[in-house]
């Protein structure tokens, strides 16, 4: 029987996705009987949007933007399932030194807060308001893309940026420090499949596939070195970076716990995410965890 085709969309290329890629280099979708054309969506909003749209199956992407499309339609067909990046792949890095980081540290100090998607910000305002800082009182700069941040840091005209990889090593690299690692912050769903829930309920078995392959992934991610996993995934998705960068950040990712044993999403991970959210302004509605989460489809055997 041929494999059951499935469009995936990547949100967009970023290392904390390293068991998707890693489940696709190593074969695990097809040995769950998968046939998987793997796209990268053109755009983070496009991705929901494309999956309504029906020009792809099933995205990984954060259910921040699932959140969003339910906070403005009480009829939105998105659901998320598996919890595959469990903790925030964001990292602070400043100029100089700092072992004793706390969040008031912040005031003052002119700083590039990653825009390119609204998840880093709303997680972050939410650690300064809870640390008794408000989130208005920081000098941020204006909003430009975490790349663009990385050279405006390089130059000095930044005094802190909040970016991930590989930005983040490519600034420590050049002399940067590491003030604060969001993962510090524990599990907050910031990674799931999702799709709209007539492909889930059509399509039951092949959404089952895809948890067993990631949790495939997970197990290999957990049991192996570094240097075997880059060695699967550089030249496919990070060619640009050196062997030695990309087990840095892999080993960074891995001391982070940033990703799960298994794909079990609890209740717990993403109330810490929709709190971010509400308390941010990004979604006005507290919106239910089973109306957002397939908590059956999302364990490690599917049950």
């Amino acid at each position: 029987m041929a494999n059951k085709q499935i469009t995936l969309y990547e949100n967009l290329r970023a290392c904390s996705y390293t068991p998707f890629y890693l489940a696709q280099t190593l074969g695990f979708f097809e040995e769950e009987g998968l046939d998987i054309n793997l796209q990268l969506s053109p755009s983070p909003p496009e991705t929901a949007q494309g999956l309504i749209d029906g020009r792809a199956d099933v995205s990984f992407g954060g259910p921040m933007r699932v959140l969003m499309h339910h906070n403005t339609d009480d009829n939105c067909p998105l659901i998320c399932f598996g919890q595959v990046v469990a903790r925030d792949p964001f990292i602070l890095v400043g100029q100089t030194p700092n072992p004793t980081f706390c969040f008031q540290d912040l005031i003052g100090p002119k700083i590039g807060v990653a825009t390119d998607v609204p998840t880093p910000w709303m997680t972050l305002q939410d650690d300064l308001s809870r640390a008794g800082v408000n989130p208005n009182s920081i000098n941020k700069s204006v909003d430009k893309t975490m790349q663009e941040h990385t050279v405006l840091f390089k130059k000095g005209e930044l005094d802190i940026v909040q970016v991930f990889e590989p930005y983040a090593q490519e600034l420590l690299e050049s002399g940067g420090h590491v003030w604060h690692r969001f993962s510090t912050r524990g599990d907050i769903a910031f990674t799931t499949f999702y799709a709209t829930r007539n492909f889930v309920n059509s399509n039951r078995f092949a959404c089952r596939s895809l948890i067993k392959a990631i949790n495939k992934s997970l197990n290999k991610i957990h049991q192996s070195s570094a240097a075997e996993i880059s060695d699967a995934i550089r030249p496919f998705y990070f060619p640009h970076l050196t062997p030695n960068a990309y087990e840095n950040i892999i080993n960074r990712y891995k001391d982070s716990k940033l990703w799960p044993k298994t794909t079990a999403l609890p209740v717990e991970s993403f109330v810490r995410l929709k709190a971010a959210l509400l308390s941010g302004g990004l979604i006005q509605k507290d919106i239910p965890y089973d109306r957002i989460i397939d908590q059956e489809l999302s364990g490690p055997e599917g049950e």
